[in-house]
């Protein structure tokens, strides 16, 4: 969600075909949307069908992606998540007064600010009586942020709403023991000494044993990176390929970064630091230093490495969301509209690395898919398999930074892209 959708959202059916070839349902289908009719600023660009609201892209931002347990790691989520909120503040100078809502997606919550859009909100100096809450659905769930303030708007509930997502695995929540947790409360709950000795007398050494986070489906306790490992192999996916794809989007990512492509990063002071100004993740390398590495789930066949695996990241986005009429009076100029979205889930077991998506529909004959394609928790754009209609073309264009995290994802697409087909594997 932290970058800017730059092509508009053409007149799609609610109900599209691929929706009814993998029989899902559309969750906020425009079409089940109404909203009360209201005078609509004329448009070149609209989109309009009868009672039913356009809801658009004003503007995005984030704060650089650092790998974890370096520049943010002395933060809490919030903190980073509040800078994304003053960076989007700056660049669009919305009043505060004029957003109705506010929703962040974020994957492994802190738990003493469970809803990091509401405290992130209040640090940035929302006012108290502004909404917010926070969604979670695994690498998707800023996605799911979008989406759900795309149903506010569309539904007439709100004109304005702010989307985002936050992520800081530099200081994932590690918990005591379960029999440990036990005691403790317990003990609280003694009353007299002997209670509290004869609860003591059962401490046993391994109850200090913590109960570290892992990046894994709880129902099948599966890492991401042993399912991505099998996935290769079942799609015959090789270890120089993956070499190869990833080597190809740090060095793209490499080349936007000097060129000054990536626009929606706005710099963060860290306090009792330096300003962060870029991702510092972005390490192009060479096939023959990737070629050394061990595989780093599957040992010793595997073939995905530390190389050709996303990073742990830190970092945070934030999205301004309007109803077209509200942005056209209000004097923005739309970068996107948000036409329409389905999520589809899949076996956890055999294809937790395809369980939870969400797709874009952008323009006709684009069918674009955002999932888990690393044991990071991030989604990445899906370009493993997709048809060009464009003669010459043999290879996904899209993308000049493809390394986001579950805090938001981005990329840009060439002006002469031609007229393009993408599909999931």
């Amino acid at each position: 969600m932290t970058s800017i959708l730059t092509y508009t959202f053409k007149n799609l059916p609610s109900t599209s075909k691929w929706a009814l070839r993998f029989s899902v349902r559309p969750l906020s289908c425009s079409s089940q949307l109404r909203a009360t009719p209201a005078a609509q600023t004329k448009s070149k660009k609209t989109l309009a069908k009868p009672n039913i609201r356009n809801v658009v892209v004003v503007d995005g931002v984030r704060t650089p992606f650092l790998l974890s347990g370096t520049s943010y790691k002395d933060l809490m989520p919030h903190d980073v998540a509040r800078a994304a909120l003053l960076g989007l503040l700056h660049r669009t100078s919305v009043p505060k007064e004029v957003v109705d809502y506010i929703v962040f997606g974020t994957v492994i919550q802190e738990v003493k600010t469970s809803n990091v859009a509401r405290e992130a909100a209040l640090g940035a100096g929302f006012s108290d009586k502004t909404p917010a809450h926070t969604v979670t659905m695994a690498c998707i769930s800023a996605n799911q942020a979008m989406t759900t303030g795309v149903g506010l708007i569309a539904s007439g509930q709100c004109d304005v709403v702010v989307a985002g997502g936050v992520e800081l695995m530099s200081d994932v929540p590690i918990r005591h023991s379960r029999k440990m947790r036990k005691m403790l409360l317990d003990l609280n709950k003694a009353k007299t000494l002997g209670q509290r000795l004869s609860l003591l007398s059962k401490f046993r050494l391994n109850f200090l044993s913590p109960e570290l986070p892992a990046v894994a489906e709880f129902s099948t306790s599966e890492t991401m990176g042993h399912s991505a490992d099998r996935l290769a192999a079942a799609f015959a996916v090789s270890r120089t390929e993956q070499d190869e794809y990833a080597l190809r989007s740090h060095s793209l990512a490499k080349k936007a970064q000097d060129e000054g492509l990536l626009s929606d990063v706005v710099p963060f002071k860290v306090p009792g630091k330096d300003t962060v100004t870029k991702d510092n993740g972005i390490r192009p390398s060479s096939l023959e230093q990737m070629a050394k590495l061990k595989p780093a789930f599957i040992k010793p066949y595997g073939t995905v490495t530390a190389a050709n695996s996303s990073f742990l990241t830190d970092g945070a986005s934030a999205m301004l969301i309007m109803a077209e009429e509200k942005a056209l009076a209000m004097g923005y100029k739309p970068k996107a509209y948000l036409r329409d979205f389905v999520y589809v889930s899949q076996d956890p077991k055999d294809q937790l690395l395809l369980g939870v998506r969400s797709w874009l529909i952008l323009k006709p004959w684009i069918l674009i898919g955002l999932h888990k394609t690393t044991w990071v928790e991030k989604p990445r754009l899906d370009c493993l398999l997709w048809r060009s209609l464009t003669p010459g073309v043999d290879r996904c264009p899209w993308g000049t930074h493809l390394e986001p995290l579950a805090a938001g994802w981005s990329w840009q697409l060439p002006t002469d892209y031609g007229r393009k087909e993408a599909s999931m594997v």
